[in-house]
C-alpha cells in the first residue's frame, strides 16, 4: 500500500453523524496518485457524504487529507488541484457555450480555454448554442471538456453518465482516459454501473451502510475471492467451505469463497475470479453489521 505521504487522499476514523443518524461510521481508507478509484455502494451508503467531506463540503470527525491538506478548512486553496462532476444538470443551463467557458477562465486559475475548445471540436457543442438546448449527450460532452481543460491533480465523478445511453457513456469514458489520464492525476469515480467501467479501475471501495467493507486493488481480487460454478455432486463439500454468497443461476449452483486456497477449490467445479458486479453483489448480502 502507498504510504499516506503519497496519498492524494487519506482518511483515519472518518465519522459523521446527522442528529441521530450516523452516516458515516469511522472509516479509513488511503487513495494513492495515479490511480482511478471506483466509489460503490448503494444508496445511503456513505457515497456522497465521504465525497463531501473529500471535497471540503462537510465538515466530520476524526481525520482526513487531500493533498496533504484539511479539505473543510481549506477548501478554496484545495479547489485549485481538484476538478468535480456531479450531475450534468449542474451547468448554468442559461448561458452560450462560449459564456461557460468563459465564466470558468475567470473563475478557476487552471483552466485552459483553449484546450477546452479543442476537445469540443468535432462535436455537436457548437460555441454560440445555449446549454438548454443541448441534448444529455452534449452536455456530458461539454462537461467533459471543461473538467479535461483544467489542470487538477484529483478528478471526482459522481455518477458522471447517469441518464446517458451506453453509446455516450463509452465514449465519455474512452476520451476521459485516452484524453486526460496520468501518472500524475487520480479519478474518483462514483457510479452504480461498475461492470462497464470496471475495466478501467486500478482500485475499488464497496460501502454499506456507513462503512468500508472492501478497499483493494482490482488486480487483488483474484487473490482473496473466488467464484465457483459448483458441480452437482459436490455441492455439500462447497458449502463446508462456508461461502460468503450463494445463488442458483440456469439451474447451476453459484458460490464465492474468500480467502480460501485453490487447491480446495478446484475440485468443486469450474474456479473463477467474480466480476466487480457480482462481488458487489455477494458483498452487500453478507449480514449486515450493528
Amino acid at each position: 500500500m502507498t504510504s499516506e505521504a503519497q496519498a492524494i487522499a487519506s482518511a483515519r476514523g472518518l465519522t459523521k453523524r446527522f442528529g441521530r443518524k450516523t452516516v458515516l461510521r469511522g472509516i479509513d481508507f488511503t487513495i494513492p496518485s495515479g490511480r482511478i478509484y471506483g466509489l460503490v455502494g448503494h444508496n445511503g451508503a456513505g457515497k456522497t457524504t465521504t465525497l463531501n467531506a473529500l471535497l471540503g463540503l462537510t465538515d466530520c470527525e476524526g481525520q482526513i487529507e487531500v493533498l496533504g491538506i484539511d479539505p473543510f478548512k481549506n477548501r478554496a486553496r484545495l479547489m485549485n488541484d481538484v476538478a468535480f462532476v456531479s450531475d450534468v444538470a449542474s451547468l448554468p443551463r442559461f448561458l452560450k457555450v462560449r459564456e461557460l467557458l468563459d465564466l470558468v477562465a475567470d473563475i478557476h486559475p487552471k483552466f485552459d480555454r483553449s484546450r477546452a475548445v479543442s476537445f469540443l471540436e468535432g462535436t455537436d457543442v457548437m460555441p454560440d448554442l445555449k446549454i438548454k438546448t443541448l441534448s444529455k449527450g452534449m452536455i456530458a460532452q461539454l462537461h467533459l471538456a471543461v473538467v479535461m481543460a483544467i489542470d487538477a491533480r484529483l478528478l471526482v465523478l459522481d455518477e458522471p453518465t447517469l441518464g446517458l445511453d451506453i453509446l455516450y457513456r463509452k465514449r465519455f469514458y474512452k476520451r476521459l482516459i485516452e484524453d486526460y489520464m496520468t501518472e500524475h492525476r487520480t479519478l474518483l469515480i462514483t457510479t452504480h454501473q461498475v461492470d462497464e467501467i470496471e475495466s478501467l479501475l486500478t482500485d475499488v471501495m464497496f460501502m454499506r451502510e456507513g462503512r468500508v467493507i472492501l478497499d483493494a486493488p482490482t488486480e487483488d481480487i483474484g487473490h482473496q475471492f473466488a467464484q465457483v460454478i459448483v458441480a452437482k455432486d459436490k455441492t455439500s463439500e462447497a458449502e463446508a467451505l462456508m461461502p460468503i454468497y450463494s445463488e442458483t443461476r440456469f439451474g447451476q449452483t453459484v458460490m464465492v469463497f474468500e480467502n480460501i486456497p485453490p487447491d480446495k477449490l478446484n475440485p468443486l467445479g469450474d474456479v473463477s475470479t467474480p466480476s466487480l458486479s457480482d462481488l458487489f453483489v455477494a458483498l452487500m448480502q453478507r449480514e449486515g453489521e450493528a
